[in-house]
């Protein structure tokens, strides 16, 4: 027997190759171009989701498929428990419904349901119907799939090519008047992935279904982003492989064997299916019969006579062979099956023939191994893990009922793949229950979007709304320029004192000193004019600690001092009496160039003894004190304004400076007739407009949600600054945060279980943000991020929190550039023309950094001030160099004026 079957045993290293052969025709079903040819079709079977455990409801399922039809009632409690009662009615599938037509075979469903409808009582309840239908269809949604082909012993007349859910629906439809019956079928599922997520409600880590009985497949959880027949990078879908197929193409010839050859020839789809016959129930006791009588031919079993039964197809079945293989009742079994097949067995007959049956199950084991640990290694590898865990779901007659084939199947995988710690869970009832499972999750998902719509809505803002945004800033903008209301305006509109942008000719050593944030900068700046125009930069960085950021004025001025004297000492020039230009990112109200007297801290400094003095004179007064050199102090500059100068030192047209980063800011050159507060009519000067406070007198209330309250009133400056706290990255974050507790305390994030780190103010910094929705990010760099939060977090909750923080910066881009387009306007009606070129300086990590948050504030204002071409330009460290420039240019006008 052993020579006789030689070919049938197979080696680890044959059933390797296998595993090879079977992932490079996954990665084939998987690809939009290869799909067509690939004989492995896997097939999207829109299931996103795994049962997490809230699932809750009544529901129906129908199963089509197996050797009995069956109706199912599942009710499954939300108890903590995740219990479910499952109940039950089998149908048999008469031999002229599953060889006749589409329409009988329909009718024949339906009416199965009704009688079970009607038998449980269930008539005046509108129940959702999950539909298990076991063959392959292509799914272009949850509740629709057209048949490709049948299989095990089914050939239905005109059901290929058309949709069987509304086949259904059409069925179930002409019994709903007479019998006052209404269902809705919500999702069509295979048996596979019905035994998925049936174990997968008992052990969330199951991925893999599997079935091994009369058919064979198998189906897993894919990454969206692999599967190119279906739209969308995000999350996962489970994947139903159709793997009984692989072969079709002569992958698989050179193992299978002339007994095979010949039971494919004589079987209802002659060169299909290939996989399924070596492997599946239906056909091993064909292979069986079929051996036999070849070696009785060749007189090497009952003494070379030939039964009727012998040559009568389908006369030795699976029961049989698993019988015979019930080694422990020795060959009492192997006789008694022999015989009432009229053949008369000696001794050595039976353990003949014992030995075929084993060798002819063992293969299939074998081979079902194979490709299953070519799908385990395909899971491991897109989690990039070393080692994993996880639990495939199994259901079907072979490994239920044959005596050795779920102990082989076990050991064999464990030996192909030994990283993955694999349990295998027998599923109850899963084609049934699962269909239940699947649509049960689908009901939780489609309640679970509904309450993520709602807490997102008011952050998806129309262009009616941005539009009324742009108009409300336009006001304000003028309320703080004019004489009579600049006292009362929320946007203050600070003069600067900066009249006129670089022109070239400027040059000279500076000094720059950077304070904005939580590092402070002292930089030497030699300017060259001419043809050899070029700006050269030394700069060194120092911290300001916490404690100083929130001590005395004079603390804070005397460390900003002790900073210059390391630098001046660092660069050798201690003597040397140097023009400096001060950025100071704080509002000032200025009385002059070198004059700015501090409105009000923001960007968690809370000096004391600052708020209403002149900073320059803070500033001198520390350098005094300290006593060790002395500078020349030409100007106090803000951020934004040194953006706009670093970047029209390069282009001319820069009339305008943007931060977009942990605050926000615009400043741009306004004609000097429109400055009511400084006297004189003649050019222009740069107006810092301080926009963060826009809003501070309740005038876009209505977009504020209740999160941006939660975020405002947690901050260190309540009811100030608000369109700065939707806009700006300091605080972007938190919104993100407040969102993510709410949608916890829903249960929709996180299992319900709110972290001890997420109930901590400033966890979620806004780099967390870009790094989430940067494009290149698959969710399992998004689940490492939330992990390092403390969040332990499922592939669904992180399609959510990426969801989240999309809308809260899409909405920040959006406001920004509503901003923007007011200020543009503005600047076009200054000129008086009809259509505005100008050019934006743009500094800030959130507009550098953030991947989409550029491209939505450009849209938003080509979309609200179509008459400007706008340009943005990218500025090169204008706290640094634009001071620098700015001290240039007022040196430069200083001089002119002079002579």
């Amino acid at each position: 027997v052993d020579r006789y079957l030689y070919h049938m045993r197979l080696s680890d290293d044959v059933l390797l190759d296998v595993m090879a052969r079977f992932q490079a025709e996954m990665v084939k079903g998987l690809g939009r171009d290869t799909n067509p040819t690939a004989t492995v079709k896997m097939l999207p079977s829109f299931v996103r989701s795994l049962p997490d455990g809230s699932e809750k409801g009544d529901f129906l399922a129908v199963d089509l498929g197996g050797s009995q039809f069956r109706a199912h009632r599942v009710k499954v409690f939300d108890d903590g428990k995740q219990s479910s009662q499952l109940e039950s009615k089998f149908y048999p599938t008469p031999k002229e419904v599953i060889q006749g037509n589409g329409a009988e075979l329909f009718d024949y469903v339906a009416d199965c349901l009704v009688d079970f409808i009607e038998t449980k009582n269930l008539k005046h309840k509108k129940l959702p119907l999950g539909f298990t239908f076991s063959f392959p269809c292509k799914q272009t949604k949850l509740e629709e799939g057209v048949l490709l082909a049948w299989t095990k012993h089914f050939k239905v007349r005109g059901v290929q090519e058309t949709d069987v859910v509304s086949s259904l629906r059409k069925a179930l439809q002409k019994h709903k008047a007479s019998f006052d019956i209404d269902v809705d079928v919500l999702a069509l599922v295979n048996d596979t992935v019905g035994t998925m997520m049936t174990c997968g409600y008992d052990d969330q880590r199951c991925e893999v279904g599997l079935i091994i009985g009369t058919g064979t497949n198998a189906c897993y959880m894919e990454e969206m982003r692999h599967i190119d027949l279906v739209e969308g990078d995000e999350g996962r879908m489970c994947i139903n492989t159709e793997w009984g197929a692989f072969g079709d193409d002569g992958a698989l010839d050179d193992l299978r064997t002339e007994f095979d050859r010949e039971l494919d020839l004589g079987s209802l789809n002659p060169g299909k299916q290939l996989f399924e016959k070596m492997i599946s129930s239906l056909y091993l006791g064909e292979l069986v019969r079929l051996i036999l009588l070849k070696m009785t031919k060749e007189g090497l079993l009952f003494n070379g006579k030939v039964s009727t039964a012998l040559l009568t197809k389908g006369k030795i079945e699976m029961k049989h062979v698993s019988a015979m293989e019930k080694y422990k009742e020795g060959l009492s079994n192997t006789k008694e099956i022999l015989t009432e097949l009229n053949l008369f067995p000696s001794e050595e007959d039976c353990i003949a023939v014992q030995h075929v049956c084993t060798i002819v199950s063992f293969r299939s084991a074998n081979l079902c191994a194979a490709a299953l640990a070519a799908i385990l290694t395909r899971l491991r590898e897109n989690k990039k893990l070393l080692r994993m865990r996880t639990t495939v779901g199994i259901d079907g007659g072979l490994y239920k009922t044959h005596p050795q084939y779920a102990k082989r199947l076990h050991k064999v995988v464990r030996r192909l793949v030994p990283n993955c710690d694999v349990r295998f869970l027998l599923s109850v009832s899963g084609s049934g229950k699962g269909a239940a499972m699947v649509t049960a999750v689908a009901y939780r998902l489609a309640a679970q979007r509904k309450q993520i719509d709602a807490a997102l809505a008011p952050f998806l803002l129309s262009l009616e709304t941005l539009r009324e945004v742009k108009n409300k800033m336009r006001t304000e903008l003028e309320y703080g320029l004019k004489r009579e209301t600049q006292a009362i305006a929320t946007v203050k509109m600070l003069p600067t004192y900066v009249c006129g942008t670089p022109d070239g000719t400027e040059k000279g050593k500076f000094l720059a000193l950077d304070l904005g944030g939580t590092n402070f900068r002292v930089l030497l700046v030699k300017i060259r004019s001419g043809r050899r125009r070029s700006v050269q930069m030394y700069n060194k960085i120092f911290a300001i600690p916490l404690e100083i950021m929130q001590g005395t004025g004079e603390e804070l001025f005397d460390h900003i001092v002790q900073c210059i004297a390391e630098f001046l000492e660092y660069m050798g020039i201690k003597g040397a009496r140097l023009p400096l230009g001060f950025t100071f990112s704080f509002p000032c109200r200025q009385a002059s160039i070198d004059k700015g007297t501090l409105v009000g801290w923001t960007k968690g400094f809370k000096a004391t003894d600052c708020e209403g003095e002149d900073v320059v004179d803070m500033l001198r007064e520390a350098i005094r004190r300290r006593n060790e050199f002395d500078l020349d102090i030409v100007a106090v500059v803000n951020d934004t304004v040194g953006t706009m100068m670093t970047c029209g030192y390069e282009d001319p047209n820069c009339e305008i400076g943007l931060i977009a980063g942990t605050g926000s800011n615009v400043c741009y050159m306004e004609d000097m007739k429109n400055i009511e507060i400084v006297e004189g009519n003649e050019g222009k000067m740069c107006i810092n407009t301080e926009w963060g406070g826009f809003g501070d007198n309740g005038c876009i209330d209505n977009i504020r949600t209740k999160y941006d309250i939660e975020v405002d009133e947690g901050s260190l400056n309540p009811g100030k600054q608000r369109y700065e706290k939707m806009t700006s990255g300091m605080y972007l974050g938190e919104i993100v945060r407040q969102i993510l507790i709410d949608l916890t305390k829903q249960g929709l994030l996180f299992r319900g279980q709110i972290s001890e780190s997420l109930t901590k103010r400033g966890i979620f910094e806004t780099k967390f943000l870009s790094q989430i929705e940067s494009d290149r990010l698959a969710l399992l760099q998004v689940r490492r991020i939330l992990q390092q939060l403390g969040l332990d977090s499922t592939c669904d909750d992180s399609i959510i929190v990426k969801e989240v923080c999309g809308a809260v910066s899409k909405r920040a881009a959006q406001l920004c550039g509503a901003g923007l387009a007011a200020i543009v306007e503005k600047k076009r009606e200054n000129r008086g023309v009809e259509h505005l070129q100008i050019t934006v300086g743009v500094d800030g990590t959130l507009y550098k950094l953030h991947p989409h948050f550029s491209r939505v504030l450009r849209e938003t204002v080509k979309e609200l001030a179509p008459q400007c071409d706008v340009t943005f330009m990218l500025s090169e460290d204008g706290s640094g160099k634009g001071a620098a420039l700015i001290t240039a240019v007022a040196k430069r006008l200083h001089n002119v004026g002079q002579k």
